[in-house]
């Protein structure tokens, strides 16, 4: 049941007593605060591997020797969208207004305490055409991602390239094709004959962006598509009390009217400057250490609500993907047992996505949980949102899905015990799974918070629980009527479509529009 909402006064206390514990915890600490640390998922990669706290002993024998990889992972660090590029140009307009409204005041000591990187300021993406490209930074994360993955699993990657052995998608997106792109010269780097690197060339398969279930189900999927529409304004409400109590401090600290829409744009250029540019001497430093961990909690909040544990069509939508990597150990599995040579079954298969298939894929394996939660959506429950600051929770998205933020399932195939029996009767039971997230082996709490599970128990605890459920149904799709290029046939198209919206039915404009 849903808690009844606190008067706006009540949640504002709460947040200043709150606010204050926090900077009391962080006192207590005495950890060094980094900014850059804190960013949500406009985190670079390397921040977030050295932010990484999972300490993991050796579980795996030496005996034991993986056979097959699945990586699921989200571009690399990206420039703006085109939205948010056009909010920063409104941003700068704003600024520039606040600080001539200040200039008018009688007493001219307000225009002391505004910070003078905002006088004049402009966006540093202004009037830019293209947005949301791969960066360099972006390609270095991939590229080193790749010579890391070489290393880590020696022996994997040492068969001559074909793409039916090292698979490698992507969407269609150009950032995600990019980061794939990345990847892969890394990986492949010296196989070849091209160039003083001695690069190869290598194949990037890619769904088209209107069908594509396995990495972009979030577009194909109507119910999650309603659920989010609904559920926004109330994550915006949820939200307010801290904006609200953020704005309060920054209108007293520069005396300047800033709103809380003001500050929202503000925090997301602190994030963009300290991620792609390096710095955080500018808008990052108009918040203080607690501040900046409530805003992040706020990002945080959205993430976990709308892409996260919030509701289960979130995770669940992502179904084809599970199935996708769950039937390729499966087929990796089949290949060994009947002694295929290496070079002649599918070894490794690499996909690049979004934070928005990622986040997805991270709950179906159960990760960053908190107590009990796991059984909760086995059951199908509603999970309580992430405890605010300074309470510490799992669900951060600096560490769940960074730029280049990562899944890794190594499947490992371990010999018989010693005495040449059998591990179980099931000769499948001398498979395992191990879990990576950003290259660090994590707990599984399906598998006992064991992060080297028994590829049976993976399969009955983590994956079959969703197979009970069909993507077609959770979405509501609908078969897409495919129009004859004739007059005729078009009008008896249009005469339907106008036939079943009199009737009441829906017919969504993104079903009938044309890919180009």
């Amino acid at each position: 049941m849903a808690a009844t909402p606190l008067p706006l006064v009540v949640l504002l206390a709460v947040v200043a007593a709150l606010l204050s514990a926090a900077a009391a915890a962080a006192a207590e600490t005495g950890g060094a605060f980094d900014v850059r640390r804190h960013l949500a998922t406009v985190t670079r990669y390397d921040v977030a591997r050295r932010s990484n706290t999972v300490a993991s002993a050796p579980s795996i024998s030496d005996d034991c020797r993986v056979i097959h990889l699945n990586l699921v992972a989200r571009h690399g660090t990206r420039a703006p969208t085109k939205k948010r590029i056009k909010e920063l140009d409104r941003l700068a307009v704003r600024l520039k207004a606040l600080i001539d409204e200040a200039k008018q005041r009688p007493d001219g000591d307000f225009t002391k305490k505004i910070p003078s990187w905002m006088e004049g300021w402009e966006s540093p993406w202004k009037g830019r055409v293209k947005a949301g490209e791969l960066v360099s930074e972006g390609e270095e994360e991939l590229y080193d991602l790749a010579i890391r993955v070489k290393e880590r699993f020696q022996g994997l990657f040492d068969e001559e390239y074909h793409p039916d052995v090292y698979s490698i998608r992507s969407t269609q997106v150009p950032r995600a094709s990019a980061s794939a792109v990345a990847f892969g010269l890394g990986l492949l780097s010296g196989k070849g004959k091209l160039g003083p690197e001695k690069n190869r060339a290598f194949s990037v398969l890619s769904e088209s962006r209107a069908s594509d279930i396995y990495l972009r189900f979030f577009d194909s999927c109507e119910t999650y598509k309603d659920y989010r529409k609904r559920k926004e304004p109330d994550v915006e409400k949820q939200k307010g009390p801290i904006l609200e109590h953020v704005t309060s401090a920054l209108v007293n600290r520069y005396q300047l009217n800033f709103t809380t829409q003001d500050v929202s744009s503000l925090w997301f250029l602190c994030k963009q400057e300290a991620s792609l540019n390096h710095i955080t001497n500018q808008a990052c430093q108009l918040f203080n250490e607690d501040e900046v961990y409530f805003l992040e909690w706020t990002d945080d909040l959205e993430s976990f609500v709308l892409k996260g544990y919030g509701e289960s069509i979130n995770y669940r939508m992502g179904l084809p993907l599970l199935k996708d990597v769950f039937q390729s150990m499966e087929d990796a599995i089949i290949a060994k047992e009947e002694n295929h040579p290496d070079g002649m079954y599918e070894k490794a298969r690499l996909r690049f996505a979004h934070a928005e298939t990622l986040l997805p894929f991270s709950c179906l394996l159960g990760l960053f949980l908190e107590g009990s939660d796991f059984e909760k959506i086995q059951r199908e429950e509603s999970l309580a949102i992430p405890p605010m600051p300074p309470h510490g929770r799992k669900w951060k998205g600096s560490v769940v899905a960074p730029f280049a933020g990562n899944n890794m399932l190594a499947l490992y195939q371990c010999p018989e015990k010693s005495d040449g029996t059998k591990i179980s009767q099931d000769q499948k039971s001398s498979y395992f799974v191990q879990v990576l997230h950003n290259e660090a082996p994590v707990s599984m709490p399906g598998c006992g918070n064991k992060d080297f599970c028994p590829f049976e128990e993976f399969k009955e605890k983590i994956v079959e629980p969703h197979l009970k459920h069909e993507f077609d149904a959770l979405c509501k799709i609908r078969p897409v009527v495919r129009e004859e290029p004739s007059s005729f046939s078009s009008k008896v198209s249009n005469f339907f479509l106008g036939l079943f919206s009199e009737k009441g039915y829906h017919v969504s404009a993104q079903n009938v529009k044309t890919e180009l």
